[in-house]
């Protein structure tokens, strides 16, 4: 979740139109100077593309490849924690944890990022193994779902189909919070046996609930979909956020803080499905 990370909101890098103090007049005088002779016209047109390395500046190619490295750790320990379950509960307090030191930066750690993304795997690994041996089929269709909305919300941006916007983003911050008092509600509920599985008619506490004058639906499935709306307009966000990154000529470091955004909230999508798919996996068995 973009908006869960106060790093990108309280760091100037990441706001519109609002290019690093420095950057322009740097620029400007490197152009100046190379304007002055021929040659330096010249080599202005014969000159690559400056990369991040060149310019030590945020580059859409440099926070893919933060990005792949991330993932790459993250489905690394997702492996460990597939086959030691054990290790879900701790990697998610871990990942947790991390999850807040690293938002609350204002300077990225790779180290601290790359660490959040080992812990979190171990979680998603561990309970995705254990969601599997009750409900078989639903770590592919969540994968699938999850690889699906990343990549319709990714090309509807990039073709400017989808924007960000201060309205939008206040009402997806009101659902959010709306919907995280809703989750430690449900969690006591499930602690302290507010509602039986039997109540309930499953294992997920509220979620589990039918609704008979709704076609008796779920009402986790009802909120799952939600959920999964507002975990896409968090990938805009995420997506929004980098965009303002490189063309304010961030420091490329920060192409970190763009991984991670989007590491929190793919992973999240990803357990929105996982649950989802498995409470209409129950239903469909009664």
């Amino acid at each position: 979740m973009a908006l869960s990370n106060p790093a990108f909101s309280r760091n100037p890098a990441f706001k519109p139109n609002n290019p690093v103090d420095g950057a322009n007049v740097a620029a400007t005088a490197t152009e100046t100077n190379a304007l002055a002779t021929a040659e330096g016209i010249q080599s202005l047109y014969e000159a690559p593309a400056a990369t991040s390395s060149d310019t030590g500046r945020m580059t859409y190619e440099d926070t893919v490849v933060k990005t792949v490295l991330l993932f790459a750790v993250i489905l690394a320990t997702a492996v460990v924690g597939w086959f030691f379950p054990v290790l879900t509960f701790p990697g998610a307090i871990v990942g947790f944890v991390l999850g807040l030191v690293n938002s609350f930066k204002r300077k990225p750690s790779p180290a601290l990022i790359l660490l959040y993304g080992a812990a979190q795997g171990l979680f998603i690994g561990g309970i995705s193994a254990l969601f599997e041996n009750l409900w078989q089929g639903v770590v592919i269709q969540a994968v699938l779902a999850t690889l699906a909305v990343f990549a319709v919300t990714l090309i509807l941006f990039a073709n400017g189909k989808v924007r960000a916007s201060a309205r939008a983003t206040k009402v997806f911050l009101v659902a959010l919070i709306g919907y995280a008092l809703f989750g430690i509600v449900n969690l006591v509920v499930m602690m302290f046996g507010g509602f039986s599985s039997a109540t309930t008619g499953g294992p997920f506490g509220i979620y589990s609930m039918h609704i008979p004058w709704l076609f008796n639906i779920p009402l986790g499935v009802i909120i799952g979909v939600l959920a999964v709306i507002m975990a896409a307009y968090s990938l805009v966000l995420d997506f929004d956020f980098i965009q303002n990154g490189v063309k304010n000529r961030a420091p490329r470091v920060m192409g970190w803080y763009g991984a991670f955004g989007l590491a929190v909230t793919l992973i999240w999508l990803y357990v929105e499905f996982l649950r989802l798919f498995a409470i209409i996996a129950g239903g469909s068995r009664n």
